[in-house]
């Protein structure tokens, strides 16, 4: 048998533990090291005495990818990113800047639900987490919008939808995976996520305004607040923007260029790399939170949350990278993206294909697992649909460079990774507000999400029709 036909038997048996139940860590890693073990026999020519060679040889390759691909200095941006956002919940920086969003926008039709999407989108700016965002917001908006008659399921899909604004826009773990594993620029895609979500917000909270004018007692308005009380609850939300600009200045601001350091010319760079800035972030969310009370207690347990995330998103990233090495054994990428390009249609709908495959796909997989499956055989592709690695934007198929357009796919990717966590049956921020709201049910979120999916749908096309809201800022630096 082939290589590639064993690539094909081990994927499809992986997707099937996968359907049944099984964790995406675990059937990736298993499926990974199976598959290892069936290629090494092969070449062997399955003789049943060098089946033991065959497992040696395998074992070794798959245990040295958890090691080598884990212990870069990028992702430790992962753990910084999350801790940022837990602290600058138990520092009460995530409550003050959703009462700033309501006096701001209370007014307007919808207003506490758009103030919720325009605060879980701050909060984001700080948290690099869809998870711990939707488990913040369910104890802070939900609440809030319940006692004003809002329909307890649309509150929670409110939340749950907004939730996903975390993985677009910059600190985003899944950005800062999906480079890792297509060796791009993490600090221009980081970048890149900057307008997209903002603008993915935007649609949010359109919808909503469309809603409440549209469907009779839908939610009323917060009114009452006066100008001063406005301009009084913008100092406590200060903090949260406040961080996210001096994150920004530290990695994409260079120094100037007279700076020395002895004889050694230090300025032109930037201040330091996105993992250092993650870190200094974290560090002064950690001052604010003891400057306004933090105690031990909701100190530990902004700790062992950010652990617990931490170890879950690296336990998949460890599974994954075993099966992504049997992939490259196999040969499946070079094979899957030959076919692609080989097809008898425009790359524009190809590309809309396999946006919709990942929609699909999200029904039964979380968002980072499925990335991490896809991308090293998908990427690839995509790549060559352009024209290559390096094209020029002259020569490009999308009007793009090899370097902006894996820009370009990834948030595009980035963006689906959103949608896919709120469908059901898996849709993971869901299961979070329910788990958080002993009164919801987690159909009652799946119901409530479901305005949302025309939102992003509306969101993604316009991705794909105007590259220019993705690229023009990291096209800034």
């Amino acid at each position: 048998m082939e290589p590639i036909e064993i690539g094909l038997w081990i994927s499809g048996g992986m997707v099937l533990l996968v359907v049944l139940g099984m964790r995406v860590a675990f059937a990736a890693g298993l499926a990974g090291l199976l598959g290892l073990i069936w290629i090494f026999w092969a070449k062997f020519g399955y003789d049943p005495g060098r089946f033991g060679k065959a497992l040696t040889i395998a074992v070794k390759t798959a245990g040295q990818v958890p090691h080598s691909k884990v212990s870069t200095q990028t992702l430790s941006l992962i753990p910084t990113f999350i801790l940022i956002g837990y602290l600058a919940y138990y520092a009460g920086l995530t409550r003050a800047l959703f009462e700033a969003a309501k006096r701001w926008v209370g007014w307007l039709p919808g207003g506490l639900a758009v103030s919720t999407v325009f605060s879980t989108a701050g909060f984001a700016a700080v948290s690099g987490a869809s998870v711990a965002t939707s488990a913040v917001f369910a104890r802070i908006a939900i609440p809030e919008m319940l006692k004003i008659g809002y329909d307890k399921r649309f509150a929670a899909g409110v939340v749950a939808a907004g939730g996903t604004l975390a993985s677009l826009i910059p600190p985003s773990a899944i950005l800062v995976i999906y480079a890792i594993i297509v060796e791009q620029d993490v600090g221009k895609l980081l970048l890149a996520g900057f307008i997209p979500g903002a603008f993915s917000a935007l649609v949010y909270g359109a919808l909503i305004v469309i809603l409440a004018l549209t469907l009779p007692n839908f939610g009323p308005p917060v009114k009452g607040f006066s100008w001063r009380e406005r301009f009084v609850a913008l100092p406590p939300a200060l903090p949260i923007i406040a961080v996210v600009v001096i994150i920004i200045f530290f990695v994409y601001n260079p120094m100037p260029e007279s700076w020395y350091v002895g004889s050694w010319q230090v300025g032109g760079d930037a201040w330091g790399t996105p993992t250092e800035g993650g870190a200094i972030g974290a560090f002064i969310v950690f001052c604010m939170a003891l400057v306004r009370g933090m105690r031990w207690r909701q100190f530990r347990e902004a700790l062992l949350e950010t652990a617990k995330l931490t170890v879950m998103i690296f336990t998949i990233i460890w599974g994954v990278l075993i099966y992504v090495r049997f992939l490259g054994f196999a040969n499946l990428p070079q094979a899957f993206s030959e076919w692609l390009t080989g097809l008898d249609q425009s790359p524009m709908l190809t590309l809309v294909l396999i946006l919709l495959a990942y929609a699909i796909l999200g029904m039964f997989m979380d968002a980072i697992g499925m990335l991490l499956l896809t991308l090293p055989v998908v990427y690839p592709a995509v790549m060559a649909l352009n024209g290559g690695e390096f094209v020029s934007a002259a020569d490009s198929t999308f009007g793009m460079s090899g370097p902006m357009c894996a820009v370009w796919f990834g948030i595009l990717v980035v963006k689906m990774a959103e949608f896919c966590l709120i469908t059901p049956p898996i849709g993971l921020n869901c299961f979070v507000v329910a788990g958080v709201r002993s009164d919801l049910r987690v159909q009652d979120v799946f119901y409530g999400v479901t305005p949302f999916f025309i939102a992003d749908a509306i969101t993604i096309a316009l991705l794909v029709a105007f590259p220019a809201i993705v690229l023009w800022l990291p096209g800034q630096v």
